[in-house]
Formats: structure tokens, sequence, C-alpha cells
């Protein structure tokens, strides 16, 4: 790299590599803006870094959904939209010929399942997978892509099939507030928060008409019935009961105003999922009727008074614990609105019964408070558990098609994201196993998805590596030993479970996989699993607990005795399952453990995804603070790494992650082929254009693969080996140039050489051009120079003699008019003296007017002179103050004036009148040189142009 640029430091090294950083990232992705990116493997390269300055450029431009190859990236605005998901936008995307080419959205991945469906001859049937963390959108988007279903998938031919399917669209989408409202709760990250899984089919007849669904759930969180945590919530329809029923339900509910429940924590908090009509109208289109519906918020009620019921220590252990004073009427009110008997609710709440022997004797023992606390909780989860379960079987019921009605599906699966909090149980190692299970689904599907996209380029593909997930599930599922074997031993065990014994367990069983840390600092027993997104600590206490979720057979008999005809049918009094619950002692059943049942379902939604065309949209939430217009980086890398396309961008990087267009290559890159010696150094201009003749697609296709050909062959030479040696680290595909980070540096490496010679070729031109130019200044200044000094004398010349020309004509005309006054006086006073000669003294005297006019010329002599002197004498008001001075006016009458002149007196001593006393004129300045010095100065003396004046002492020796 230059160090020197026009005599001008260029920097250090590590500020010339940002700016050529700065360059080839602008480069990169010099092709459109950031936030016009559509899809984020087209930035460059594909790095976590621009990802993330992509998602945040689009998401502070109010544009949402982006791209990531066969991924949809979602990021919850946190502000209502409604343009953005109206019916005249699906029916556009519905309508467009290439909905990909249309801005990315969840009805271009609608859209793009519905026509797979539509379009195959063998249809296929379609899967979406919505995942992310709480709070990112996921029941949004599954809401909204089960509209757009409903509007897309709507054309029946007659006015009968439209009214059908317009009640299955609207029990479709009845459905959702029903499911949210038993099923969702207030998280502290979303106040939405669904609190299981669930996998919606919609189910397609050959026209490709919706004509039912089917809603499977799994691993409801029903602990939360009884146990929140702190500043959450409860599930949504307690709080919807308690703010929403009538003065007449209330009174029946026994739930007055103001009244305060343990499991009822926060109510003052209003939400606008606590809308209690809505639930009301959903459930009442899918077919539930207004008792029935009384039976469930009556049932509900009760389980709120149960929730108050507590229990005191009791001094002897072979005493049941006894109520606490206000929990009597709790207990009387929950068993009035369960419709079971008081005496035996508290027997079973307090008393347990063993079964032991092979008589299968019965033996009853008192609870502790810590058990009947457990119990009651027991009770409450297994009733709203059951409740759940018939509700979606009734969903089900509903909007289900006949099997021989429908041929494809499509599915919607909206899932837990990965989930790691400072306490975690058995709920997130099963929610964190489901999503390893899904990643490496995505992982396969991404997989084959980038390889379909470098056949179509014409590569030769060879399976990247990458970091597989097949540890981490070996660690949890895999066979013969595993977390999930462990935990189900301790459960099938006929003894107390310690946490510190299963921690035990575990680390020395599982020693040997990469994949299980151990927290040394940690008191509490607990093991660490390093899963794809990172590592999470699980608390062993009551782990195994968990996944008993033991039943007592005591709270089923119990509950099989309401008269509630809600609980009649959740709690059916069936022979087989009395018999599974009171298995004899020679054979037991295996216990079906939470852990089991979780994996069953999870790899029977593995089947059916394997099955389908997966498609994937990951829900991305901005912040935690849920404001709109605000990016936090570190949150959103969390979650990137959480739903998997971190992993997603590794897997690329470790393939071509830079994908270049020709044209693009050839533009930055073409310079290159200076390095090859006698390669012809011409630019490469445009193609011809298409009008031309003898020009073809082919022809401009074969000149730029040869250009890129011999670009592509100065790759050795930059890397200073031998071509055979030189490995493959770049391909040139039908329409992009694919590589990897290494080419990339050694293709920039080159550019720089080369733009580095470049530039001293320019430097050195420019020196020299710029000498010359000098130089030719020089002259030219050097010129002009000589030939303004020549021009200025002769105008400072030419100057001097005109100011001498007037100064020597006004010198002349003085000299002249001086001499014309001079001689004129002198005529006047030589006839004056001969006139008095010639003339008696006693002859008369001079007429008035006559003597008047003498006298007038002999006073007004200096005002002569003044005038004459006109030119450069004074002006304006000082002129007119000599004016003045020289007409001294007669005050008193003209008689009494008389004029005596200095030749009456003293004779003649000038050719001028001399006046009383010494006279002197001046002028500003005389233009004649020592016209102002007087030759012999003297006090009386004139000087000036009145130097002919002479002082009178000198008259007396004449």
């Amino acid at each position: 790299m230059l160090q020197q640029v026009n005599g001008h430091s260029s920097g250090s090294d590590a500020h010339g590599g940002e700016s050529l950083r700065e360059d080839l990232q602008e480069f990169l992705g010099g092709e459109a803006p950031l936030h016009q990116l559509d899809d984020l493997t087209k930035v460059n390269p594909v790095t976590l870094e621009t990802v993330l300055r992509c998602l945040q450029a689009r998401y502070m431009a109010d544009t949402f959904y982006t791209s990531a190859g066969c991924t949809l990236v979602a990021l919850n605005p946190f502000k209502p939209i409604p343009q953005l998901y109206s019916p005249e936008l699906m029916q556009e995307y519905h309508a467009a010929p290439q909905p990909q080419k249309l801005k990315p959205h969840i009805f271009t991945v609608g859209e793009q399942t519905y026509r797979n469906v539509k379009s195959l001859m063998e249809p296929v049937n379609q899967s979406i997978v919505v995942s992310g963390e709480s709070g990112a959108g996921k029941t949004w988007t599954s809401r909204c892509l089960m509209k757009f279903y409903a509007v897309v998938a709507a054309s029946p031919t007659s006015w009968e099939n439209h009214k059908i399917a317009e009640r299955i669209e609207q029990r479709i989408l009845n459905s959702n507030p029903v499911m949210e409202a038993f099923g969702n709760a207030c998280t502290l990250r979303n106040n939405n928060s669904s609190r299981f899984g669930k996998f919606i089919q919609l189910q397609l007849n050959r026209a490709q008409q919706m004509t039912g669904a089917a809603v499977q759930t799994y691993l409801l969180e029903k602990t939360r019935v009884a146990c929140q945590a702190s500043n959450e919530r409860n599930f949504h329809i307690f709080y919807q009961i308690c703010k929403g029923a009538s003065a007449d339900e209330r009174l029946q509910w026994h739930l007055p105003e103001g009244a305060a429940f343990s499991w009822l924590p926060n109510p003052e908090r209003t939400l606008e999922e606590d809308c209690f009509e809505v639930t009301r109208e959903a459930m009442l289109h899918l077919g539930i009727d207004a008792p029935t519906q009384n039976n469930i918020f009556q049932a509900l009620a009760g389980l709120l008074h149960l929730g108050n019921t507590r229990f005191a220590d009791s001094g002897n252990e072979a005493q049941p614990c006894p109520l606490m004073d206000d929990a009597k009427c709790s207990v009387r009110t929950s068993a009035s609105l369960l419709r079971l008997p008081e005496d035996p609710l508290l027997e079973t709440l307090r008393i347990r019964t063993i079964r032991a022997g092979r008589q299968q004797q019965v033996f009853q023992k008192p609870c502790s408070r810590a058990e009947c606390d457990t119990r009651r909780d027991c009770l409450a989860k297994l009733v709203y558990a059951r409740l759940f379960d018939w509700l979606v079987s009734v969903i089900n019921s509903s909007i289900c098609a006949d099997p021989g009605s429908w041929t494809t599906f499509i599915g919607l699966l909206d899932v837990y994201g990965f989930e790691s909090f400072p306490t975690n149980s058995l709920e997130q190692l099963c929610i964190n196993y489901a999503n390893e299970k899904l990643q490496q689904h995505f992982v396969a599907h991404y997989l084959r998805a980038q390889q379909e996209e470098y056949t179509a380029e014409g590569l030769e593909w060879s399976t990247v590596s990458y970091q597989d997930n097949q540890t981490c599930l070996d660690l949890i599922e895999g066979s013969p030993v595993s977390i999930c074997s462990l935990i189900n031993e301790e459960c099938r065990l006929n003894r107390p479970s310690s946490a510190a014994q299963l921690q035990t367990r575990i680390e020395s069983t599982l020693a040997g996989s990469p994949c299980l840390g151990h927290d040394k600092l940690s008191r509490e027993p607990s093991f660490i699993v390093v899963h794809y997104a990172g590592s999470v600590r699980y608390h062993t206490a009551g782990l195994v607990e968990k996944n008993k979720d033991p039943i007592p057979p005591e709270l089923t008999r119990l509950l099989q005795q309401s008269q509630d005809p809600l609980l009649k049918v959740l709690f059916p009094a069936d022979p087989e399952e009395k018999s599974q619950e009171e298995p004899s002692g020679q054979s037991r059943a295996p216990v079906l453990t939470v852990v089991s049942k979780f994996k069953a379902s999870l790899e029977q939604l593995l089947q059916v995804l394997h099955s389908t065309t997966p498609h994937y949209i990951r829900c991305i939430k901005p912040n935690s603070q849920g404001q709109a217009q605000m990016f936090h980086q570190e949150e959103v890398l969390s979650q990137l790494e959480a739903c998997g396309l971190v992993e997603t961008i590794h897997i690329s990087a470790a393939g071509f992650p830079i994908r270049v267009s020709h044209r693009n290559f050839l533009k930055r890159y073409e310079l290159l082929r200076r390095l090859r010696p006698g390669a012809a150094p011409s630019p490469h201009g445009p193609p011809p254009d298409e009008g031309r003749s003898g020009w073809s697609p082919h022809s401009e296709q074969a000149t730029l693969q040869a250009l890129l050909q011999d670009i592509l062959h100065t790759l050795p030479a930059l890397a200073q080996a031998p071509a055979e040696a030189m490995p493959a680290p770049v391909h040139c595909g039908r329409t992009k140039v694919f590589m990897t980070d290494s080419t990339l540096e050694l293709l920039e490496r080159g550019r720089a050489q080369v733009l580095e010679q470049c530039a001293r070729s320019i430097q050195g031109g420019w020196r020299r051009h710029w000498g010359r130019k000098q130089e030719r200044q020089r002259r030219a200044a050097v010129l002009i120079q000589a030939a303004v000094r020549s021009w200025l004398t002769r105008k400072h010349i030419q100057r001097l003699h005109a100011a001498a020309t007037v100064i020597k004509r006004a010198w002349q005309e003085w000299r002249i008019r001086m001499a014309f006054l001079a001689s004129k006086e002198l005529d006047g006073v030589e006839e004056q003296r001969s006139s008095q000669v010639t003339c008696s003294p006693s002859s008369s005297p001079l007429p008035q007017a006559q003597t008047r006019l003498l006298g007038a010329v002999t006073r007004f002599w200096p005002l002569g002179l003044v005038l004459a002197n006109a030119a450069v004498g004074a002006h304006g008001f000082r002129r007119k103050l000599v004016v003045f001075a020289c007409l001294p006016l007669p005050v008193g009458s003209p008689s009494s004036y008389t004029v005596q002149t200095a030749q009456e007196q003293a004779g003649v001593t000038s050719i001028r009148a001399l006046p009383q006393g010494s006279i002197k004129f001046h002028c500003r300045k005389s233009p004649l040189r020592y016209a102002d010095i007087c030759p012999e100065p003297s006090p009386n003396s004139v000087t000036g142009f009145n130097q002919i004046l002479l002082e009178r002492h000198r008259l007396g020796h004449v």
C-alpha cells in the first residue's frame, strides 16, 4: 500500500486497512443499501455483523420482514400497522404472478405453500414452522396466516357451498381466541405468551378449498395454574371471568367485586386479552352452548377458591393438618362450585392412601403441610389440564373435516423458542430438547436448499463441514444411556429421589459427552447442557417429581364423584382407567412419564414435518421493553442464535459465503488482468446493444466467461503458488461467482497491488505534468510582469508630460495677464501725471461721477487681483469673505469719503497703487518651484505672486 500520496503521508497501516475494509464493504454491499436488501443471503459477506446491520436498517425503515434463504425473519414492530395485514394486501399477494418478487411478507410464505399444494401433479403437504421467544410475535403470525388461508382458500362454486365454507372459516378463526384464553398468559417478556405448543393442520380438498382444520397441542404449562412467577399472571381466562362476569354470574360463581385470590396475582393490570365477551362468542361459534360455558366458568371459579385453601402445621404427625381460619369458607365454596362433597375433599387433600402387600392392603397416613399443598395444587392442575384437552377435542370436532373430504394439508407449528432462565427445570429441558430436534431438521433442510442453489449454478457440490447438534441430542435422548433415560429410571425406582444423587448419576454416567458441563461454584445440585444456542444450567431439585407428574388415585376417584356435568365428562368412571391407576404388584406397567409422552409426541411431529415441505418463519423481538423503533443488537443476536440463524450463517460461511454477480465481479477485479504477462489491459466495455446485428445472449455470456477465467487464472500468481497446487476456493457459476473469505482477501490484495502500481504511475505522470505546468506558469508570469511594468512606466510618463504641459500653459497665461495689467496701470498713471502738469490748480474740479469711478478703481484693485487668481485661490465661503474684505462699503454719505492714493502721499513708488501698510496675498501652493520663497525675507515683505510690491521705507531712498 502506498505510504505517500502527492508528497503527504497517507497514515498508518491500520488506517489504510480500515479504509480498504470500508471500501470492500461498500463494494460488497454496494448493489443496494442495507434497508433495500430483501434477503440476508445477499449481504456480503454473510457474517453476523452484516446480518445485524441489515436487520437494524430495515427495522428503522419500518420494514419488518426479511428473507434469509429458505427462512423468513419477522421483526415485531410493537405498534399497530393495519395496512400491513389488510385483506386487500392478501389478495395482492394471492393474485401476483410471482409473489416471491414482491416484498418479503408472511403472505409470501403463505402463498408459496398454497401454490405448492395447488400446482404440483402429486401434491406434497406443506408445513410452516413459526418459532421465536416469548413476545416475538408467534401467536400474531399464526393468526394472520390462518386469516390469509381463510381468504385465499375460499372460492366455492355455489351459494350453499359458500355458506358452508364461510362457517368453516369462521370456526377455524374462532379457535384462536379460545386457545389463547385458556393457553396464554402474561409473562415478564410478553403480555400474551403462549404457554403450550400447537400444530394446526389446515385441511384442503382437491380443489384447494379449505374444508376443515385440526389442532394438536404439546406440553401445556399447567403448573402456572397453582404457581406464578413474580410479576407474572395466571392464564387469561381467570382474569376474564373475574372482570367480565355479570352481577348474577358473580353471585352464582361466588366472585364478589374486589375479592382476593392467591392464584390470581396482579389483578389490577388490564390487558387487551382480558375481553370476556370475545371468548364467549368464539366458544358459542365452536358449538359450546351457554350451559356448558357456565359449567366451565363455574369449575374455574372453584379452582380459584381452592387456591385460597391453606393448611397449618400439625403438632401431631398422627393427626391431619388443620385448616387456617380463613380457609374453611374457601373449601366450602370450592366444594360447592365443583359439586364435590366437602368432607371427602378435605380428607383427600390431607390424608394419603397407601396400598401395600400382595393383598393390596390399604393404609392411610396424614400428610404434612407441604404434602397437603402439593395435593391441592395437583388437584387444580389435573382439572385444568383435562379441561384444556377437552376444549381442544371440542374444537377439533367442530372444525375437523371428514377424512375422505380432504386430500392435502398445510401445517402451522407454533412452538416455544429456546429458553434459558436463572432457574431451569423439566419444562425448559423439554422445550430446548424440542428446539434441538427442530434445529437439526432445519439445518438438514437448509443444506438441501443450498445444494439446490449450487446445482442450479452448475457447481460441483461437496458436503460442507458444520457443527452438528447430534452430540447434544445423543446426550439428551440417546441410547442406551441419556439424561432422559436416567430421569425416567429414577421415576421407576421405588425409592425417594435426591437432587444431589441425580446430579452425581448424570455426571458420572455421561462424563464422556462434550456437551455436558458442571458448575463447580453452584451450591444447588445442577448440570449444564451445551445447546446449539448456548449453555443452560438445569436444577435437579424437583426434576424427578415433575417427570413423574404423580396423580394420587384418590384425587381421581374424588373427581369422579362430582355431580357437575362437565367434571363427569372430564373424569368418567372408566374401568380400564381404573385398572391402570391401580396396577397389581405382580404386573405393574411401566410408568408413563412426562418426558416419555413429550418425546413420543415430538417424534410424531417430526414424522409429519419430514413428510412435508417445510418453511420457516423466525420471529424476533427487537427489544425487551416492547417499544417501537428500538433495536438492541445484543438481544437480537441472542435470539438469532436461539432460532438457529447464527448456525445457518456459520454453515453458509463454511461453504461459499461470498456471492458476486458476473458483472460486478468484472467491474471490480478486471484490472487484475494487468498482472498477467501479455494480457491486454484494455477496459471491459458494456455489452453491445441487443438490437445490433450479430449479438446474442450466448455470445455475451461466452465473453463474460472468458474474462472471468482470465481473471481467475491470476489467483496462483497472487498466492505465489503453482496452478496445480492452488486449491479451488472459487467457482464460477452461471450467473454468480462463489468464493470463500480467503479468496476474497487474495483478490483484494491483488487489486490493492495493481492499484498501487497505477497510483505510482499516476503520481509520476502528475508530478511531471505539474513541473511542466509550473515552468510554463513561471515564464508566463515573467512576460506578464515585464509588460505590466513597461505599461505602467509609459502611463506615468504620459501623466507627467500632461501635468507639465498644463502647468506651463497656466504659467504662461498668468505672466501674459500680469504683464498686460501692469502695462495698463502704468499707462494710467502716466496719463494722470500729464494731466496734472497741464492743468492749473484753479481749474474746475472733476465731475462727481468721474471722481467716484476713479475711487472705485483705486480701492477695488485687490479684488481684481483676487478674481484673477481664482483658479488657485480660495473657494466657497472663504472666497466670499475675501471679496467682502476687499469691498469696504461706505457707511456714511458718499461725499464724506475721500480717496487718497499713495502716489499723492509719497510719489510713485510702484507700478501699482500702494495700500496702507503691507498687504500679502497667499495661494494654497504655487505650481512653480520656489515660487513661495522670498530671497530676502523681511517682516513687511510680500511673497508669491505679489513680489512686485515694495516696502514703504524703500520709497524714501528713490
